[in-house]
């Protein structure tokens, strides 16, 4: 059920103030509260807007993928801190250089900003 998770990510970030409930995974499955429109004049988003909302946070979400796996190897900070608070230059040198490996793991896509 992640396309759930991120129709509900998407509605909120196109129409925030917007009223509804999600009984499924599409826009079909999307019980909106009345009224349809709400403070501030926001207005119940279409089917369009919300599939062009979703295709774009798909991409985003998949740009972003090196990041996740990176975080997931990256050392501990500390080691680089306690390297730093004994003055040990070695230890700060070996954090870099795992950050470096890491970053050499899971490139940056090319055109991601």
């Amino acid at each position: 059920m992640e396309y759930q998770v991120d129709l509900v990510r998407v509605i909120e970030k196109i129409k925030p103030g917007t009223k509804w409930i999600i009984r499924g995974n599409s826009y079909d499955d999307i019980e909106w509260c009345e009224p349809p429109v709400w403070e501030g004049g926001v207005k119940k988003p279409t089917r369009e807007e919300v599939d062009a909302a979703v295709a774009e946070y798909a991409v985003e979400h998949q740009n972003k993928e090196y990041q996740r796996l990176r975080a997931r190897e990256y050392p501990d900070f500390k080691e680089y801190l306690d390297g730093i608070v004994k003055g040990d230059t070695e230890q700060m040198q070996a954090y870099i250089d795992a950050c470096l490996a890491v970053k050499a793991k899971y490139p940056k896509p090319e055109g991601v900003e």
